[in-house]
């Protein structure tokens, strides 16, 4: 048994994963690692193991005061003279999607399936979920968007997410704006970005650019990475969106960097979306409902450092 911990907002959650011979499931969740707990804990997994109480609760408190750690986000070293901050995030703590931040796509038809707003929630968990299932005779999956709510050119984009695993409909975390279907300027006034995109299920994952609208002017760039254990738990997506270029991450590694169709130069929105159609493989192959899990968003930008403070190395 594994017990991972993340910190939103200011308050840790620890997260238990596996199952432990106390009946705990992958899921098991609490606030806070308190004294009470703690000492709780520590005597039952005494009662399991043999081994002294003194072992288990040292061990459960050395996990709770690394919890008060915040999440260290892996950021690409900023230009000289520059640090990053951080504009805008979201945690999907709570019970529902914060409507100030997201629009929930929907009722609509979509490709194949159907843009539906009660496939796209937050579980209560700390987690945003698209949901893609069969009803009757439609198959329907989650989508939103910050479009009027958050838009911002440049910067750090970053998403942390658990993968789908069934075939015939994929997951994409992409930013958009109305510039896109404009031609004759290239990709400057809105180029559609696809930080990351899934319709395959055998570790391959796609970043692309398109730009010049949809029609026969439609230009685009993409490259394919293949990640063998990409299904396997949460994984971050990220966007570093300088003026002349794009670079994209998967867990902090540099996967594919371009310039290609000149740079977008306009505020974008976010979209996190799940698409159904043949690219990913036959929808009625799979085992619904399937989920895209998404851990947090997060968006960076560059300002300038400030002097150090006295005392600061």
């Amino acid at each position: 048994m594994t017990l991972r911990v993340r910190r939103h907002a200011g308050f840790m959650r620890p997260l238990l994963d596996g199952t432990s011979p106390l009946g705990l499931s992958t899921s098991a969740n609490c606030t806070c690692l308190a004294p009470r707990l703690l000492s709780q804990w520590a005597s039952m997994m005494t009662r399991w193991s043999g081994w002294p109480r003194a072992v288990w609760g040292g061990s459960i408190l050395l996990l709770a005061v690394a919890a008060a750690t915040p999440h260290a986000e892996e950021l690409p070293s900023p230009p000289a003279g520059w640090q990053w901050q951080l504009i805008w995030q979201d945690e999907f703590d709570g019970t529902r999607l914060n409507p100030q931040k997201w629009e929930v796509c929907g009722d609509w038809p979509r490709r194949d399936g159907w843009w539906v707003k009660d496939d796209a929630y937050v579980d209560g968990q700390g987690h945003l979920i698209l949901r893609t299932r069969q009803q009757g005779d439609r198959f329907t999956c989650g989508a939103v968007r910050t479009q009027g709510k958050f838009e911002h050119a440049h910067g750090y984009w970053t998403a942390r997410c658990e993968l789908p695993r069934a075939p015939g409909h994929w997951p994409a975390f992409w930013l958009m704006c109305p510039g896109v279907t404009s031609v004759g300027n290239g990709g400057r006034d809105g180029t559609e970005i696809d930080i990351a995109e899934f319709p395959w299920r055998d570790g391959r994952t796609t970043m692309n650019l398109h730009w010049d609208g949809y029609g026969s002017a439609h230009q685009s760039a993409g490259t394919r990475v293949t990640l063998p254990a990409i299904t396997n738990g949460f994984h971050t997506f990220s966007l570093w969106w300088k003026t002349n270029e794009y670079v994209f991450y998967v867990d902090g590694r540099e996967v594919w960097r371009s310039a290609a169709g000149g740079v977008s130069q306009v505020p974008e929105y976010i979209k996190l979306t799940e698409e159904i159609g043949p690219w990913a493989g036959d929808i009625k192959q799979a085992k619904l409902p399937d989920y895209f899990r998404v851990d947090y968003v997060r968006v960076y930008d560059l300002v300038p450092a400030g002097p150090a403070k006295p005392g600061t190395p």
